[in-house]
């Protein structure tokens, strides 16, 4: 699907059906921006983090190099979808399952057992809600690659079991039933033109387990296929505009309403990439250089090292190209709302998982900043809860009565067959 051209960008914000907001004259008081922020329940549907957690990392420690610790999460955020993220070198030799299982493990052992005061383990949208009201973060899971159910729904059925509540189809590679946009323009890549007969029969099963279908990563084809075979709404955990930002990872404007018309939501991206054109122009020759060194920095086993090394390689990308800033992040909530309507917007940070983030908006402790910017942007009070996680909600609660209502069919038993 085109990119909108910029001056395409300007008459839908100033045509689109929603966004009547106009910026407040009133002042915004810091006892406003403390009550909408405590009463929000902050949803951040994925954060990597548990790339740190599973080689030692302790969330309690302040994490200097990066963007999540139990001190700058608590008092703001409600939820937090750990990413259960199985990188695309564990399909060689079968080892993808064996990585799942191990990051399942790391949330449930190294986050959450390890921190009963903070966090308290969650699977329905109803488990946020009591978990904000007794004042602890509700630790959710979701898979990222769907190469990770090695290409079984008996696997997928036992993520489930698990406690895991939604999964990206894809990484950055094509699996053997779904095309990524990560390798879409890769010759050497073979393509399924989106989902295969087997693909589709993943997301039905999705819809019977009640996870939620993440179409973050997935080529465009993909996503249309999702859209086609779901019978509930779907979510992108963490994209963002394309409009605003040709990042291909981030959604078009037709697929951010084809999303908003399936009742799902598009969860901002707080990648600086994600966010800005100038950040994304400028990043690419950089990123080329610096991503497979901070891979690297990532698989240093002493803590004290891996921090040292990341907070170098930061350093080397902040004083190479400025980070994306607070502006970036409205103007990016601003067009989803104008395209999908208020229902369909949420928060998806990528925290911990991207190189680069604002430095004003650089951790959970750094919310209230948002909402003092939202509000002074025009977006009411509800307007901000819902962005902040009760779209998500909402989406959490379709999904699980979808699958109560299809709790007495049997569940898929199709194997896989390579196509070749």
């Amino acid at each position: 699907m085109p990119v909108l051209s910029r001056s395409a960008v300007v008459a839908v914000l100033f045509t689109g059906s929603v966004l009547a907001q106009t910026p407040r004259t009133k002042p915004v008081t810091q006892a406003e921006v403390d009550r909408i922020t405590h009463e929000a329940i902050l949803i951040d549907t994925h954060n990597d983090v548990t790339s740190l957690t599973v080689t030692g990392y302790d969330i309690a420690t302040p994490n200097k190099s990066g963007q999540t610790d139990l001190p700058r999460m608590r008092g703001v955020l409600g939820a937090e979808f750990f990413a259960v993220y199985v990188g695309a070198e564990y399909v060689t030799g079968n080892h993808a399952a064996n990585r799942t299982l191990s990051m399942i493990d790391t949330v449930r052992t190294d986050i959450i057992a390890k921190h009963p005061k903070d966090l308290v383990y969650a699977t329905a949208a109803d488990e946020i809600v009591a978990a904000h009201k007794s004042g602890k973060i509700a630790a959710l899971m979701g898979i990222e690659g769907g190469h990770a159910i090695e290409n079984s729904l008996r696997l997928l059925r036992d993520y489930a079991a698990l406690g895991v509540r939604y999964m990206t189809l894809t990484h950055f590679n094509t699996n053997d039933w779904a095309d990524s946009q990560g390798d879409i323009d890769d010759p050497k890549v073979t393509h399924h033109n989106g989902l295969t007969p087997f693909g589709k029969d993943v997301v039905r099963e999705m819809n019977r387990l009640g996870m939620m279908v993440d179409i973050s990563h997935t080529a465009d084809k993909t996503f249309a296929d999702v859209l086609a075979t779901t019978t509930a709404p779907v979510i992108a955990s963490h994209s963002s505009c394309r409009a605003v930002s040709s990042f291909t990872r981030n959604m078009t404007d037709d697929m951010i309403k084809q999303l908003a018309a399936n009742g799902g939501t598009m969860q901002l991206n707080f990648g600086c990439d994600f966010l800005s054109q100038r950040y994304f122009d400028a990043s690419i020759p950089l990123m080329k250089e610096l991503r497979p060194r901070f891979t690297e920095a990532l698989k240093v086993s002493d803590p004290i090292a891996r921090e040292a090394a990341m907070d170098k390689l930061r350093d080397e990308a902040t004083a190479a190209i400025p980070p994306a800033t607070m502006e970036d992040v409205v103007a990016q909530i601003v067009h989803a709302v104008q395209v999908g309507d208020i229902d369909h917007v949420g928060i998806g940070t990528d925290f911990d998982g991207v190189t680069c983030v604002p430095k004003d908006l650089d951790s959970y402790s750094k919310f209230p900043a948002l909402t003092r910017a939202l509000l002074q942007k025009g977006f009411s009070a509800d307007d901000i809860k819902k962005i902040y996680g009760g779209n998500l909600l909402r989406v959490m609660r379709a999904v699980e009565k979808r699958a109560a209502e299809l709790k007495s069919v049997p569940p898929i038993q199709t194997e896989y067959k390579s196509a070749t």
